[in-house]
């Protein structure tokens, strides 16, 4: 299972958003990264700064958002929706898309369900509850 650290990751979307930048080939992870780095202008200039990048922290208590964490939460919604899994995550995203008329506004309502998913997780230290997972997107596409 690959499990990246923080500087890794932090690194990768740098990397990436600065490959963009000089016109330099992209393997197909770092494109689609690079299609959400594009859609949060607010991110580019922290994406440009690989040492502060890998410095900064960001916490919720100073009202900041972690760039990182968000672009990485688009990719791993992207990457289920694009294998249906959770089985059926890919349909509930439709549903969602379509209610919402923005592919880009059902990742972030998305987003709130696998945080409360993982959050779950965490507290109660059993699995992720995928089918609460997806309940929770098709709650928020028939709103």
């Amino acid at each position: 299972m690959f499990n990246p650290s923080r500087e890794e990751v932090r690194r990768f979307f740098c990397d990436a958003w600065n490959k963009q930048r000089q016109g330099q080939v992209l393997t197909p992870l770092e494109a689609i990264a690079v299609d959400w780095m594009e859609q949060h202008p607010e991110y580019h200039g922290q994406l440009s700064d690989i040492d502060a990048a890998l410095n900064q922290e960001f916490t919720p208590e100073a009202g900041q958002t972690n760039p990182f964490l968000h672009l990485a939460m688009h990719l791993s919604i992207a990457e289920q929706v694009s294998i249906d899994q959770p089985r059926g995550i890919r349909q509930a995203y439709e549903a969602l898309t379509l209610r919402l008329d923005s592919p880009h506004e059902a990742h972030h309502q998305m987003m709130e369900c696998l945080g409360e998913m993982l959050w779950q997780s965490q507290r109660t230290g059993l699995p992720p509850d995928g089918d609460h997972y997806i309940d929770c997107v098709k709650r928020r596409a028939t709103r």
